[in-house]
């Protein structure tokens, strides 16, 4: 038996020293400069102070932190929305055309997230396809503002991160076995009932990760409120960026990082929390 047989902790032993490089010590890096004041003249002045901490409790900045939960969570639910129902018609599909089906679903990754965004800027703009074709359908009257609105940047946020959701509620689709939905219909249950009372609840987790991918990526996106958001309105991850680049302010920067990243954790542990409370009541089940 090899030493990596024996002890399997090496295989992961690179991972973990590169995520400790390039993740934890950076944190840890922000945190402590949330601590300390900024310069006269921009930079850092290393004196120990609360004051960045309170700032961020501010009614502007918790109101900026306010409209991008608001923000990433219609987002977030509306790609659970989509995705989920893209995941289940994928698995409905036979088996030979699942995997094209989600090559096809993961696509858009090939191409560059700016790009992507670009180009609902084509799509929404007053000179667009979206109202190219309204004209043509005869359309006369004055269109709806679609670019540089929270809608927009909502539908950019959507379909950039859409891929995450579908494979996130595929997997545990997949693994469904299709005798429980058989047993469930032959019982009497409609079709509905089976899907609201089986199916759901038993792919919750694929749902609440999902969920968690979109939320966590969109409440700290700044490129495409920037871009598709026009400067219209702020979100938390455009005032860390300004902060930071801008108004050489990285001490409070770094508290609004801090903010930021305390609210992912706390929703990632709740995502795993609820994903092993679901395994255990499954396998209990089983």
């Amino acid at each position: 038996m090899t030493t990596i047989e024996r002890r399997p902790e090496f295989l992961i032993a690179p991972a973990l020293a590169w995520l400790t490089v390039f993740m934890v010590i950076p944190c840890l890096l922000i945190l402590a400069l949330a601590f300390f004041r900024r310069g006269t003249y921009g930079g850092v002045e290393y004196t120990f102070t609360l004051e960045n901490l309170a700032l961020v409790f501010d009614p502007l900045y918790a109101g900026i932190f306010l409209k991008s939960a608001t923000i990433a969570g219609t987002s977030a639910m509306i790609a659970v929305v989509i995705g989920y129902m893209a995941a289940y018609a994928i698995v409905s599909m036979p088996k030979r055309t699942q995997p094209a089906l989600l090559f096809f679903a993961v696509l858009p990754f090939w191409s560059n997230y700016l790009v992507r965004t670009y180009a609902w800027i084509v799509l929404l703009n007053r000179e667009g396809l979206i109202t190219g074709i309204a004209r043509w359908m005869g359309y006369e009257g004055e269109m709806p503002r679609l670019l540089y609105t929270e809608g927009a940047v909502v539908i950019g946020l959507v379909y950039n991160y859409l891929p995450f959701v579908i494979l996130a509620c595929y997997a545990p689709l997949s693994r469904l076995n299709p005798e429980i939905s058989e047993a469930s219909r032959d019982l009497g249950a409609t079709g509905w009932t089976t899907f609201r009372r089986v199916i759901l609840p038993m792919t919750v987790t694929g749902i609440a990760t999902g969920f968690i991918f979109v939320f966590v990526l969109s409440i700290g996106n700044f490129v495409t409120p920037a871009l598709l958001g026009g400067g219209q309105f702020q979100m938390i991850g455009n005032l860390v960026y300004a902060q930071f680049l801008t108004a050489n302010d990285w001490p409070f920067g770094a508290a609004l990082s801090m903010i930021l990243i305390a609210i992912m954790m706390g929703l990632l542990t709740i995502q795993t929390f609820a994903t092993e409370r679901a395994s255990g009541a499954r396998h209990g089940t089983d």
